[in-house]
């Protein structure tokens, strides 16, 4: 079976904990951390390439953390795995060594990888937000809109 580079799960995880978290105040690394067990070192990293990709927005001082970049309809899975998986682009490139791993099965793995994003480009944060409503996992806002300026 597939699978995504925990990195990647943990990206799409926190995204989906600030989508609900970051009203009124930006969502901490460390709250996230608490909620989502997900390792604060990994997180970190994680934090920083989305905000550098245009998905989160940083906010400085003493309250501050992370908000989403735009509103959560706006935001698809595949635009936050696009974020994380830029940066280790430069090892996929080493990968294939072989004549046949870059002609056959680099090919290959591109197409599936294509096929993948796809798939996750029609899945938005807001989606993601009601599967966790309807799943029981957090309790859905009282207040309709999810975005500030």
């Amino acid at each position: 079976m597939l699978h995504l580079p925990k990195k990647m799960l943990y990206a799409l995880e926190a995204v989906v904990d600030i989508a609900f978290n970051a009203r009124p105040d930006p969502v901490q690394s460390k709250e996230i951390t608490k909620r989502q067990g997900i390792p604060l070192r990994y997180l970190e990293q994680v934090m920083q390439q989305l905000v550098h990709g245009g998905i989160l927005k940083g906010v400085r001082g003493p309250r501050g953390g992370y908000r989403l970049a735009r509103e959560r309809r706006r935001i698809t899975a595949g635009d936050v795995i696009r974020v994380i998986s830029a940066a280790e682009a430069e090892e996929d490139a080493q990968i294939f060594t072989s004549d046949i791993g870059q002609n056959v099965v680099g090919p290959l793995w591109h197409e599936a990888q294509a096929c993948l994003l796809s798939e996750l480009d029609s899945v938005t944060l807001e989606d993601l937000c009601q599967r966790a409503v309807e799943k029981g996992e957090v309790e859905a806002p009282s207040d309709a809109s999810h975005f500030e300026i």
